[in-house]
């Protein structure tokens, strides 16, 4: 009998393995375009919007369990929908939220984790109205410097890629500046540049348009953003495409350095690291990634179901049905998703 349950406890121990989920899915609350972050004493911070409202969710438990959501700030005419929306960055000792509105500027949002609350910050954008196409992405490090890139038309009224950056209890974000300039005359319109950093390392990510090729490019610094290298393409394979894909993927760099980016080109999603070709992995869209030491995940979108894979074992672990799904590495190995569907922010574990 007793070799009986061993051998059960063992089968459902490599099923949970294989990917099968093992937590319920919970609700947060009606919103859209979640996105999730993790301070430096691992409480997380989910953020959505819901019509012109900002709210912000908290776990103290690895994700188990969620507070009651709070009103962040109204922002009159947010972007919301199709990777816009509120956007949020978690350190030491501050997180900060920032939100776009349909007039072009970047509202900002901070709370003291001493406090827990959230304080209207005023605006990054130094020039009134310069982002009015509403994407943008922040990151930070453990050392409370924030980092936020976007869309601008500033220059010659066509997007290019901006940037800008805080640290500690500052109350203004540093002069924007221009840190990349297509050549054809602007980056694509519709897709939303991601950042990450670790450390004094920080990469970009964007969508350019040259030539009529929508692909993706890689921007380094390795001083904080005081400067950046020459913008690199990613991957092997190009993409002609008279339109806006409105898929910009996502980066992020390992404790170790190493800068891992993830991207869809005509339907096909690929893993890809600066320097060397871009592995295919599935079909699909709107892709995510995060990840830790020796682990990468990377979220997507096969219609309205919604994946993981784990690399480098490519394990599939499945999610749910919805869209807008981001991930998060928690302790033990264990991951956290939110996503929205019909409507609701939803969460697990897995």
């Amino acid at each position: 009998m007793k070799r009986i349950l061993y051998t059960m406890i063992a089968g459902l121990l490599l099923l949970s393995w294989r990917g099968i989920p093992e937590s319920t899915v919970y609700v947060i609350g009606k919103g859209d375009q979640p996105q999730v972050s993790r301070d430096n004493k691992g409480s997380i911070r989910l953020v959505y919007g819901h019509k012109d409202s900002i709210f912000c969710a908290v776990s103290t438990d690895q994700g188990s369990t969620f507070s009651k959501p709070v009103l962040v700030a109204q922002v009159t005419g947010m972007h919301l929908g199709m990777s816009r929306g509120p956007q949020i960055a978690s350190s030491a000792n501050y997180s900060i939220i920032t939100a776009m509105d349909k007039s072009g500027n970047i509202r900002w949002f901070r709370c003291s984790h001493s406090s827990n609350a959230w304080k209207d910050m005023g605006f990054i954008n130094d020039v009134k109205g310069s982002s009015p196409e509403g994407l943008m992405s922040i990151a930070a490090d453990r050392a409370d410097n924030f980092y936020a890139v976007w869309l601008d038309i500033r220059t010659g009224k066509q997007n290019q890629i901006y940037f800008s950056s805080i640290s500690g209890n500052a109350t203004g974000w540093s002069s924007n500046k221009m840190v990349y300039q297509s050549p054809d005359g602007h980056v694509c319109e519709c897709c939303k540049p991601s950042i990450s950093a670790e450390g004094p390392e920080i990469a970009i990510m964007f969508r350019n348009w040259i030539n009529g090729s929508r692909d993706l490019y890689l921007l380094q610094s390795s001083n904080k953003g005081k400067s950046f290298k020459s913008a690199e393409k990613l991957g092997a394979g190009t993409w002609k495409l008279n339109g806006c894909p409105m898929d910009g993927g996502g980066v992020t760099i390992d404790p170790a350095g190493a800068v891992h980016t993830v991207w869809q080109r005509e339907g096909t999603i690929y893993y890809c690291q600066p320097g060397v070709t871009e592995t295919m992995l599935e079909k699909g869209r709107t892709c995510s990634i995060t990840g830790s030491a020796g682990s990468t995940i990377i979220t997507l979108e096969k219609k309205d179901t919604l994946e993981a894979i784990k690399l480098p074992q490519k394990e599939i672990i499945p999610i749910g049905t919805g869209s807008s799904v981001k991930p998060l590495m928690l302790p033990g190995n264990k991951m956290l998703f939110v996503w929205e569907q019909d409507g609701l922010i939803k969460y697990k574990r897995a």
